[in-house]
């Protein structure tokens, strides 16, 4: 039969409290925690593990079991009944434990006499540390007080691993935020970067996790929650009618508001944790749950209170954004993720950017390649390890982050950055020669670009104009529509930077990864494919229409070249150059003065515009491959999926020829016609675009020199006699035989 215990967590926590206050080694500390649980939980074992690495758990304390097993033990994520509790973050609670799915016998800890069996995970913010365990020969269910009593103190272990308190011998007691650590991401923003960490969000510290007067930690929760209250009725007094901003902050208030969260916190409190461990121990579950939950609503509530829950214990804390740390003056900075407004604050100070979360094509990717700021994206779990200080050294060509760095990873990083810098001094040197190959060929070499600190690079990379001038910035960066007058203001700036040279503007290409955060996001299965560009231009003609007149206006009586983005058929950009010449027209008729001349182009980005009537082909005044969008959509991989986007390469054969079909279909009509995206930036990808016809390169200033320095050195006559003896012979892709011909010639 069943018998429960009634467990004073209260007096489990003083217990613990005292331990902790003496002057002991970690593992002293440990040992002794695990007496006192034991005998709290009346039960003959209580054992803690705790991770070694991100896959192994290791026995690190026990009363009851073998004591010779500690430090000697360890189980793999999800081995046993201990790794399954680490793996999913969820309680096991069983009264027999060898009956129990997964459990594993493990000889050496002489655990084959205890047949009841409770773990608990210790963990922090969604970050697992490690496990808790009680177990007794009685067939035992712990009842929920127990299982909460056990998991506050292991909320508490948690702050107190997290504080350094149980630092000993061997890599599972090793001190936290202090070892080199690898993080491997994913490539944003190419180059290298040697600095020091600047926390976006710095962590909140919970120094006291244990309450001392349960009576005044809840009159703390309860004024900083009235705190809290007021500040979100505040927000949301002042936000207008942005519909979008409001609904969140409803839930916001709907979260402060929420009585079960109040009553989960404040029986947190009762049972002995202190009002910031207490808010602490609710976000954590919340995070637990975010982890877990596939639907894209419920995860963003649970994002609302976990942002919520941030906001609460820098009021309890009082350690808010600014807290005293003075950024460094090499900062590369780490974050969950970040707007483009919020990184254009930080502007050109930064060195470097690592983010948790991010996309390739996101906000923040577009401003970090516009300030040429080396960003690497999909660093899990880098928030929670990173201190503001720490060395760190981030590898945006291979997607790497190094943090504390030992001697010899730092040496061998600073001789890749003195070899770019010798590169970049040689790209220097030919800055201002022509693009021309051996076999007498002018390859064009423009820049992309985006943001008015992109055109100081025009002169310096030495690019021949602005292939792409990506228009949606300056409305991703707002909180609400820009202005027309304001637009044209930025439209003439950067025409004036140009100096003359021609500047290729991009019209509005939002949708899929860049939502505005004033307009009404749409709930699309495949956003990359769905409601976006020229498609939401179309179905809102005043939006397209205010942009196209603050481009005729900038223009001053100027040349002006527009294009319009994701084009998948001819009736899209015939209705979309209609509406420029109604602008025109409408332009004229104000006595605006209109453009010299104008260029209205189309960016081929779907396989379908490639096959268009040769009528659409004389129509378009030229046409620009948007090789990102179509390299996905050709090979039908998304590039946004590490799985899958490395597995097809620009250099298939199959890809080159359709390339070439569209370059011949140009040809013969007379379009002109340009390559737009990372490829034409990478310089052997570069140079067989041009051998099979492309003129006209665009990409990042950074990309320019490399890829210019290799065109001057080759024949693109003998190249495409590689590629297409390749291709004839049958083979996937040309690039092994395209390296070996280049490296035969240098």
């Amino acid at each position: 039969m069943t018998k429960t215990f009634k467990t004073d967590s209260r007096k489990m926590l003083g217990r613990l409290r005292d331990v902790m206050a003496e002057d002991a080694a970690g593992q002293a500390r440990l040992d002794q925690i695990t007496r006192l649980i034991a005998e709290e939980m009346r039960t003959e074992v209580c054992s803690i593990y705790l991770f070694r690495d991100e896959d192994t758990l290791e026995l690190c304390a026990t009363q009851g079991l073998n004591p010779q097993a500690v430090h000697e033990t360890r189980l793999k994520l999800g081995e046993g009944l201990v790794g399954r509790v680490a793996r999913h973050g969820q309680v096991v609670n069983t009264d027999d434990a060898p009956a129990t799915k997964g459990f594993r016998f493990m000889p050496e800890t002489g655990e084959e006499a205890y047949s009841s069996f409770m773990g608990v995970p210790i963990q922090r913010l969604g970050e697992k540390l490690g496990v808790l365990v009680v177990q007794s020969k009685q067939a035992r269910l712990f009842s929920e007080e127990e299982i909460y009593a056990v998991e506050v103190v292991a909320m508490v272990l948690a702050e107190m691993a997290e504080l350094g308190a149980f630092v000993g011998e061997g890599a599972a007691m090793s001190a936290r935020h202090q070892q080199a650590k690898l993080f491997r991401g994913t490539t944003v923003q190419e180059g290298t970067a040697q600095g020091h960490v600047w926390l976006h969000e710095p962590r909140v510290v919970v120094a006291n996790p244990i309450a001392e007067d349960p009576v005044r930690e809840l009159e703390r929760l309860h004024e900083a929650v009235e705190t809290l209250r007021v500040g979100v009725d505040r927000m949301l007094s002042t936000a207008g009618g942005d519909k979008d901003q409001l609904e969140v902050l409803e839930a916001y208030r709907m979260f402060a508001n929420s009585k079960g969260w109040m009553r989960r916190m404040e029986a947190d409190i009762d049972s002995g944790l202190s009002a910031e461990a207490a808010v602490e121990k609710e976000q954590s579950a919340a995070r637990a749950r975010m982890n877990q939950v596939s639907d894209s609503y419920l995860r963003d509530r649970l994002h609302d209170l976990d942002d919520l829950s941030n906001r609460l214990l820098r009021i309890l804390t009082g350690q808010g954004a600014e807290t005293g740390a003075e950024m460094p003056s090499d900062p590369i900075l780490i974050a969950r993720n970040i707007g483009p407004a919020e990184l254009l604050d930080y502007g050109r100070s930064l060195k470097g950017i690592v983010l948790e979360e991010g996309s390739v094509g996101s906000h923040a990717a577009i401003v970090a390649r516009a300030l040429a700021i080396p960003l690497v994206i999909h660093a899990a779990r880098i928030t929670t390890e990173a201190l503001n200080g720490d060395p760190i050294l981030v590898d945006g060509d291979q997607g790497l982050a190094h943090l504390r760095p030992d001697d010899a990873i730092v040496a061998a990083f600073r001789d890749k950055m003195a070899m770019q810098a010798t590169a970049q001094e040689r790209y220097a040197s030919i800055r201002d020669k022509p693009a021309d190959t051996l076999c007498g060929q002018h390859i064009k070499l423009k820049m992309n670009a985006g943001l008015m600190a992109d055109l100081p690079s025009l002169e310096s990379s030495g690019a021949e104009g602005v292939g792409l001038f990506r228009t949606e910035l300056q409305f991703l960066i707002r909180s609400h529509m820009p202005k027309r007058a304001e637009l044209s203001e930025l439209y003439s700036r950067v025409m004036d930077a140009a100096k003359g040279q021609r500047v290729v503007f991009r019209t509005l290409d939002i949708g899929s990864d860049k939502v505005l955060p004033y307009m009404k996001a749409t709930d699309e299965p495949n956003p990359a494919m769905g409601w976006r560009a020229i498609r939401v231009g179309l179905d809102k003609p005043g939006v397209m229409r205010m942009q196209l007149q603050a481009l005729i206006r900038g223009a001053k009586g100027r040349h002006l070249s527009i294009m319009f983005p994701f084009v998948a058929q001819r009736s899209e950009f015939t209705a979309a150059r209609a509406e420029m010449d109604k602008a025109l027209e409408r332009e004229r008729i104000l006595g605006h003065p209109q453009p010299a001349s104008i260029e209205v182009g189309a960016m081929l980005e779907t396989p379908s515009l490639a096959f268009a009537p040769d009528d659409f082909y004389r129509e378009v005044d030229f046409i620009s491959v948007g090789g990102n969008d179509l390299k996905q959509f050709f090979f039908a991989a998304d590039r946004e999926n590490e799985r899958v986007r490395k597995r097809y390469d620009t250099l298939n054969v199959s890809f080159l020829n359709f390339l070439e079909g569209i370059v011949y279909r140009c040809a013969t009509t007379g379009t002109p016609l340009s390559f737009c995206g990372e490829d034409a930036g990478r310089p052997v990808e570069a140079a067989c675009l041009a051998a099979i016809g492309f003129r006209t390169l665009s990409m990042r200033p950074a990309s320019i020199g490399p890829v210019k320095s290799l065109l001057r050195r080759l024949d693109l006559h003998e190249l495409r006699d590689v590629i297409h003896s390749e291709r004839d012979s049958g083979t996937q892709s040309v690039r092994d035989a395209v390296m070996v011909h280049m490296r035969d010639k240098f």
